[in-house]
């Protein structure tokens, strides 16, 4: 069976004319519909959820709209669309769901601006983060956004409960990610590698954890490394399916948080490619 979508159109109340953009989910979101998948609404995340993640300091900060950047502007209101998103995070988790949501969230560290990086890029909460720290129970995170997830590294880096694992585009925004350290296992890229390389770095990350210690899987599932998009790695709707397919395999409880993606139409079809390959092999 596919899993459930989260989604709310709260979430594409702000932001026109950014590249992370309502229309990208919008578009997205028709898709997913009109291929038959069932939604659920989310509710924001409480603060005691968010401040298990973030510093009380930005907290306050980002609720006066005084933190932002180029890349991640200090919208009207924008903490509490985050929060929504977080709580979409949250949903998922508990439903074994896709959180179709935004603000993405894993370029976000403790204090916003993970210490690696000049700019949050585009992220305000990490939702996938506090997903995990929810649940509290022992995690794999993997990250299959074409941009390295620097804000969940940064949170996660030497917890006992959690692996990290990481595959993107190295060098790229936001420069971090191209060694592995502690429980975060880190596996750059170059740009166009194609749908093989990918699948076989991805089976090679996935073999050097030991999932008998795993009880959960949370997928930051970005899409930018999309031929053609922001990210690009070359990859093709079949390598999202064959992605899905690998993740299923594990054989843990999964979920799975919106990223990157910024085509409206190849993300939608790259959702369906991912959730199919992954309710095939159930």
């Amino acid at each position: 069976m596919k899993p459930k979508i989260i989604f709310s159109e709260k979430c594409l109340e702000y932001g026109s004319w950014h590249i992370e953009s309502p229309e990208r989910v919008r578009k997205a979101h028709k898709i997913l519909k009109d291929r038959g998948y069932e939604f659920l609404t989310p509710e924001p995340a409480s603060e005691d959820d968010v401040l298990k993640v973030h510093d009380a300091e930005y907290i306050r900060m980002l609720k006066e709209g005084l933190v932002g950047d180029a890349d991640t502007p200090a919208y009207e209101n924008i903490y509490e669309y985050a929060r929504l998103a977080a709580g979409g995070a949250i949903l998922a988790a508990k439903v074994k769901g896709f959180s179709l949501m935004r603000p993405p969230g894993h370029h976000s560290g403790i204090r916003g601006i993970a210490l690696s990086a000049s700019t949050k890029g585009f992220c305000y909460l990490n939702n996938i983060a506090i997903a995990v720290k929810y649940l509290d129970k022992p995690t794999l995170i993997l990250d299959i956004d074409g941009h390295h997830g620097n804000g969940t590294q940064e949170i996660f880096l030497g917890d006992g409960k959690v692996t990290y694992v990481s595959l993107h585009r190295y060098p790229h925004y936001p420069g971090t990610g191209y060694t592995s350290e502690a429980n975060c296992l880190n596996f750059p890229l170059r740009a166009e590698c194609g749908d093989d390389v990918y699948l076989k770095t991805l089976d090679e990350a996935l073999s050097r954890v030991e999932m008998s210690q795993i009880e959960v899987v949370a997928v930051s599932a970005g899409f930018d490394a999309h031929a053609g998009d922001l990210a690009s790695l070359g990859l093709t709707e079949k390598c999202y399916r064959e992605i899905g397919k690998r993740i299923a395999s594990l054989n843990k409880p999964t979920f799975f948080i919106l990223e990157g993606g910024y085509s409206g139409e190849n993300l939608g079809k790259d959702i369906d490619e991912l959730l199919k390959g992954f309710a095939s092999t159930l």
